[in-house]
């Protein structure tokens, strides 16, 4: 039985691919920031701290892992935790990896990186890109746009404001695209990957392409919001949604994010990864789809 390490298998992306590789009779680890949080596996993976600070500790626990997959980064930068900070932390994973004798990793990336990006959160993917391609390792590097599911934040926290609110705020013409895949293609696909080893970077895409227009409209449609949709410019946009932070106790959009959507940065020409309609899903889950706001910084600073 071969061993696969998993960043984060007690959050998002990376719990989707633990099922997977459990049901596959794989033995699991996890490396996490929060070990001493409820373990949703059990016994069955076994937890280990990122220990970005020891990396000889780090490699330890990386020793007879075949395969690493890497859903760790930071949606933006909180206190002491910044993108430079996240960048330097993983390329400290990826020699740790290399030093266990690793022998491939499946990481999760971003549609359209690039090192001349003055986004860091796009910047900072492309960085790592190229310092994995360049390590040695058999590597699959798998770029989504938003991975939708019950726990994704954007989608669900965009279905939450539409139920409670009467109106929502769409930052500029809202023209700009997106092709969310589910977490469960997602998972699948990570999960088959790690089985080849071809070195292979994927634009990891759902099967549909929607303007964010046809997205909130969609989503209110789903969730039987009323509220009325406004456009505004996206600086006053940016300003409404810090004070609605404030409310929620969250940070519920970023300068970052606003610009990747604005410059199209979660859009590609690639043919879809993922087969699950995100417009039949969002009608299936409708009465979940929402239900209760998911903080950030709940999830990741509690």
């Amino acid at each position: 039985m071969t061993t696969h390490a998993i960043t984060g298998a007690f959050g998002y992306t990376g719990r989707y691919i633990a099922r997977r590789l459990l049901d596959a009779g794989y033995k699991v680890i996890t490396l996490t920031g929060h070990p001493d949080r409820p373990n949703p596996f059990g016994e069955r993976v076994r937890a280990f701290p990122f220990n970005f600070g020891a990396p000889s500790a780090l490699a330890a626990s990386l020793e007879g892992v075949e395969v690493l997959y890497n859903t760790y980064w930071v949606r933006f930068s909180h206190g002491n935790v910044t993108f430079r900070q996240a960048v330097e932390n993983t390329k400290t994973m990826i020699d740790a990896a290399r030093r266990a004798g690793v022998r491939r990793i499946v990481h999760v990336s971003i549609t359209n990186p690039s090192l001349d990006s003055p986004l860091p959160y796009f910047s900072g993917k492309a960085e790592l890109e190229a310092y994995i391609q360049a390590s040695g390792l058999s590597y699959a590097i798998l770029r989504p746009t938003v991975i939708f599911g019950l726990e994704d934040i954007l989608l669900n926290n965009i279905a939450y404001l539409l139920r409670r609110f009467p109106v929502f705020v769409v930052p500029g013409d809202g023209e700009y695209k997106l092709q969310p895949i589910f977490v469960e293609d997602m998972a699948a696909l990570a999960v088959r990957l790690g089985q080849s080893r071809e070195n292979v970077v994927l634009d990891a895409i759902g099967p549909e392409t929607f303007t964010f227009n046809q997205l909130v409209g969609m989503i209110a449609e789903a969730v039987g919001s009323r509220a009325r949709i406004i456009h505004l410019p996206p600086g006053l946009a940016l300003s409404l949604a810090r004070l609605l932070g404030l409310l929620v106790q969250d940070v519920v959009l970023t300068r970052d994010e606003v610009h990747g959507l604005l410059d199209n940065l979660l859009l590609t020409d690639s043919p879809p990864a993922g087969h699950t309609r995100f417009s039949e899903w969002a009608r299936q889950h409708a009465s979940k789809l929402g239900s209760r706001y998911h903080s950030e910084l709940k999830r990741h600073y509690a």
